[in-house]
């Protein structure tokens, strides 16, 4: 807190110190006067601590005679009154005995950081007529503040900040009778009924000198004031209220302001300039306000006394240099504290960051900073903190960051540094303890960290992560003094070596993280290691071999996967390592069966048994695994029916049991999982019907893998309904029937759910372009509907083509009849098709010469007919095994040729295109010719044999056509006769 903050609560201690003029004695009254405290005060005290309860004894020394000698009590020494009652931080619960009304001189009442357990605060409070102190803050009660407390007209100090935002108020008129208040603090309460006139209520207390408001729900931030009532205003803490206005320029008329706090709301627009007239500003914190934009503007610089400055997690673009610069100008740069971090600022770091020496915290996280750190970062001899993460910085790191003496954590993690550290980057670094060095994947080892064998550091890390960059291929040797590590990271640093005997030495009992994944690490891995509790351990991707280790129980997290592990699982690692709750032990060689005393693990979340030799049955241990999210024991060798005990995971969202030989049909204690994402049981040998209740119970299905099964039966039309379902894999059963047309309704496939990302994970394996491919992170963007290798007929129903996002469509190897549906050229996104080994007939619809994405296709062995078509991205489907077995297709890539081919086979490309245009045109008038007869046959029995048929029709039909030739007649002789005439008079002129 800046120093503005600790000079108002130094002026609030002498205010309560030198109250009324009198001399507060504290914890006793022997005074030169030697006077006791009143008698009725003392049992009014009495009476107040009966009704408490005071399990720590706090106010054992609440006996005798002279209540001024106990404790939290003090009386003014000349006349034995008690004028301060200061029991913070006392644990104390029950009533407030209306007693202490009964001190009548009482100025001072300080009962925070109790615990009440939701009383309402009473009433009375409001009768101390010269309390000019009252601290009730995070003490538990609820329910409405007094309006009485407005009565209090001698107050200056008044905290009922509340933490469990259980107390409100109807309004904030009662701040009238607080004049002379100097220190407001609601923090916490709620304010929403007086969301509408709040700050005129503040705005009336000239006297004001600090105002917190953080967390109140106002929601309103008027953007006009009138006047300023509060014009001595030093501290003004308006966070967390959810304002979604810009900033009023009405604060910038408080001139006095030492500290503003305005973070995490929702302030939108720009920065404004006028910031440049708050001289006195120590404090600024804007953070967190995501619609606040632009870029800093040039005036920050001109505020010499700011300390601290927050601008991290909005919106903010640009360069920093005009602020560094400016703010490097002042004569005397007070500027302590820099947050920007979780903007979009970028451009490289400006050479002038080392003219603020008295910076301690530089916090430039999450940007998009580029280049290298400025070497004159070395002058900041007073900077204890460091965060470059996460930027675009490509540069290298100089040596001068080794002049740091002050450096406490510095954090250069994911970035695409360049060049080559020595001991030199780390010389004077005495009182470093967190190192974060990191660089991207896409500049993996473009880091080269590169330390004598014999160095000593010169500082005691208690965190260390070195990720992505080349260390190895020894583990270094200068981590063996070590001996204050909580956290080891070494992940990815080219280490291709054994664990040598002193790493074990740092497996002090504070140690809770190692990881040592995606390296080369060979040899077995000793049992030596210890840990503290609830540690996190990943040994993964790695060369580790020898049996199952065992170490202390104190691991939570244990990942050994991707490893060459083998033996059995320990039986009794239930017991060894109760504290389980994330276990993978996927991709090694373990053998034997799943123990038993897995199902004492409690608080397991994540089990991963993949990729290994596992045999037997799934045992009946998951009723007490509640917690259990992710299951996955794929790719094993487990036999027998799935436990009807599964069913208990009642919070299981991710299933994989595929790749094994499991039998029997799927229990009905699996509706049970009512929140399942993914289900995933193929390739083993389950039979039975498709269970109705997979769609009824598991709503939220997004992924539903039963392929290489003996199921049977129908495809239920209740599939239809899982709206987010997008992986539909049913391929290679016994299922027969038709095609539910309501597939087509499947509206996870037809548009994306954006919330469907953050719970959807691999792996998966899906069936696309003719080769399965294991899906993990890009899982979500996925489509696919496979029903190959099945029994089903029927047509291949034109509600498939509305599934706009399909990528994936495979009918092959099935009996569907019909025709390919004409509009599938709708599915824009279609990557793969196989509608192969089916008794499809019909011409292929020219619509799909309008999917674009389409590079996987298979029409084979149907009873396809007619001319392929040749345009667009047909041209590069010219493998003629696509079209194969369909002895009525014609043309290119097959050698069938089409009738008129040869007349265009000494044509080029272009002008083959032009004549296949006029083929086509030709072939339609063809049919034209071809329809002509028929329809004239048709129209000339229509009307001639209707006529034959009905006499009387036939006499009105003939007259008419003698009425008509009549008057026809006429016509013509009359226009003959006009024109005879008009010839005739032409002549005679």
């Amino acid at each position: 807190m800046a120093s503005g903050n600790t000079s108002i609560h130094i002026l609030f201690l002498l205010l309560s110190g030198f109250l009324y003029l009198e001399t507060i004695k504290l914890g006793s009254c022997n005074g030169d006067l030697n006077i006791g405290c009143i008698e009725m005060e003392r049992k009014a005290l009495l009476n107040f601590k009966q009704g408490l309860s005071d399990p720590p004894v706090r106010l054992s020394t609440w006996i005798g005679g002279d209540c001024c000698r106990w404790r939290g009590v003090s009386c003014n020494n000349r006349t034995g009154r008690v004028v301060k009652l200061d029991l913070a931080a006392y644990d104390l619960s029950g009533e407030i005995n209306p007693s202490l009304l009964n001190l009548k001189h009482l100025n001072y009442l300080d009962l925070s950081m109790n615990n009440f357990g939701g009383i309402s605060i009473p009433e009375f409070v409001g009768s101390f007529e010269k309390l000019s102190y009252l601290n009730l803050s995070s003490a538990s009660f609820a329910g409405t503040i007094p309006r009485h407390l407005g009565n209090l007209s001698s107050m200056l100090y008044l905290d009922l900040h509340s933490e469990s935002n259980e107390l409100s108020t109807n309004g904030l008129k009662w701040l009238i009778g607080l004049s002379s208040l100097k220190y407001l603090n609601l923090g916490g309460v709620d304010l929403s009924k007086a969301s509408s006139n709040w700050l005129q209520a503040v705005n009336m207390l000239p006297s004001l000198l600090e105002l917190h408001l953080p967390g109140c729900g106002l929601s309103n931030l008027p953007l006009s004031l009138p006047f300023i009532n509060f014009t001595s205003l030093s501290v003004l803490d308006l966070s967390n209220n959810g304002f979604n206005s810009s900033i009023p320029l009405w604060l910038f008329n408080i001139t006095s302001l030492v500290n503003l706090n305005l973070n995490n709301n929702y302030l939108q627009g720009a920065i404004p300039d006028a910031f440049a007239n708050m001289k006195s500003l120590q404090y600024l914190d804007l953070s967190q306000n995501t619609y606040i934009g632009g870029q800093i503007p040039i005036t920050f610089g001109n505020l010499c006394k700011l300390r601290t400055l927050d601008l991290s997690l909005n919106n903010i673009s640009g360069e920093i240099s005009e602020l560094v610069i400016g703010l490097s100008g002042c004569t005397h740069s007070s500027l302590e504290t820099l947050k920007l971090g979780f903007n979009k600022l970028g451009a490289n770091l400006p050479n002038s960051l080392g003219l603020l020496k008295n910076l301690r915290s530089l916090q430039l996280q999450e940007n998009s900073f580029l280049g290298s750190i400025p070497a004159s970062i070395g002058s900041l001899s007073s900077l204890k903190e460091l965060y470059l993460s996460n930027n675009q910085m490509d540069g290298t790191i100089p040596k001068s960051i080794g002049q740091l003496s002050e450096l406490v954590r510095l954090d250069l993690s994911e970035n695409s540094w360049k060049g080559v550290i020595t001991e030199a980057h780390f010389s004077n670094l005495g009182r470093l303890k967190e190192l974060l060095i990191s660089v991207t994947l896409y500049s993996m080892n473009s880091l080269v960290l590169d330390m004598r064998y014999d160095w000593m550091p010169p500082f005691r890390l208690t965190y260390i992560l070195l990720r992505n960059c080349k260390l190895g291929p020894k583990f270094p040797a200068w981590l063996r003094n070590q001996n204050e590590l909580a956290t080891i990271v070494l992940n990815k640093v080219k280490i291709s070596d054994t664990i040598p005997d002193w790493f074990l030495k740092l497996s002090l009992p504070h140690l809770n993280e190692l990881d040592i994944a995606y390296n080369q690490i060979s040899g077995r891995v000793p049992n030596s290691f210890k840990f503290s509790y609830l540690s996190t351990v990943d040994l993964s991707s790695n060369r580790f071999e020898g049996p199952f280790p065992l170490w202390s129980s104190n691991v939570s997290s244990l990942d050994l996967r991707d490893n060459s592990f083998s033996g059995p699982i320990p039986r009794d690692i239930g017991e060894r390592m109760p504290w389980l709750t994330d276990f993978d032990i996927s991709r090694n060689i373990l053998n034997g069966s799943i123990p038993l005393s897995m199902g004492k693990l409690e608080g397991l979340t994540t089990l991963v048994l993949s990729h290994n030799r596992l045999c037997g049955e799934i045992p009946q241990f998951w009723k007490n695994l509640q917690n259990l999210y992710l299951l996955e024991i794929a790719n094993n060798s487990l036999s027998g029916n799935i436990p009807t005990s599964m069913g208990y995971l009642s919070s299981l969202l991710f299933l994989r049991l595929s790749h094994n030989n499991l039998s029997g049909e799927l229990p009905s204690s699996l509706q049970n999982w009512t929140g399942l994402y993914s289900l995933d049981l193929g390739n083993n040998r389950l039979s039975g019907n498709l269970p109705t209740w997979i769609a009824e119970s598991m709503s939220a299905l997004l992924n539903l893998r039963l392929r290489s099964n003996l199921f049977n039966g129908i495809i239920p039309s209740q599939l239809c309904s899982l709206s987010s379902l997008h992986i539909l894999d049913l391929a290679h059963n016994n299922l027969s029937g038709f095609i539910p047309s309501c597939l087509g309704n499947l509206s996870g496939i037809i548009s994306m759910n954006p919330y469907d990302l953050e719970y959807e994970g691999g792996p998966l394996i899906v069936l696309t372009k003719g080769r399965e491919f294991e899906y993990w992170s890009t899982l979500y963007l996925v489509n696919s509907i496979d029903l190959s290798n099945n029994y089903l007929s029927g047509e291949v129903p034109e509600e498939l083509t509305w599934l706009f996002r399909l990528g994936t469509l495979n009918l092959s190897m099935n009996h569907l009849k019909g025709k390919i549906p004409k509009q599938i050229g709708n599915l824009k996104f279609l990557e793969t098709l196989d509608l192969s080994m089916n008794q499809l007939s019909g011409t292929i619809p020219q619509s799909m010469s309008s999917l674009t994405a389409l590079n996987h296709l298979n029409l084979s062995h149907n009873n396809l007919s007619g001319k392929i078509p040749s345009t667009n991205q047909f041209r590069t489907l010219n493998d003629p095994s696509i079209y194969e077995g369909n002895t009525a297709l014609c043309g290119l890539p097959l050698t069938n040729k089409c009738p008129g081919d040869d007349k265009t086979s000494h044509l080029n490309d272009g002008d083959r295109e032009n004549k296949d245009d006029e083929d086509e045109d030709e072939f339609e008038m063809l049919w034209f010719y071809v329809s002509m007869g028929p329809g004239f046959v048709v129209g000339f029995w229509v009307v001639c044999g209707t006529l034959l048929m009905n006499k009387s029709w036939r006499y009105a039909y003939f007259q008419f056509i003698d009425d008509m030739k009549d008057r026809l007649f006429v016509v013509i002789a009359v226009n003959v006769a006009r024109l005879q005439r008009k010839l005739s008079g032409e002549r005679t002129t």
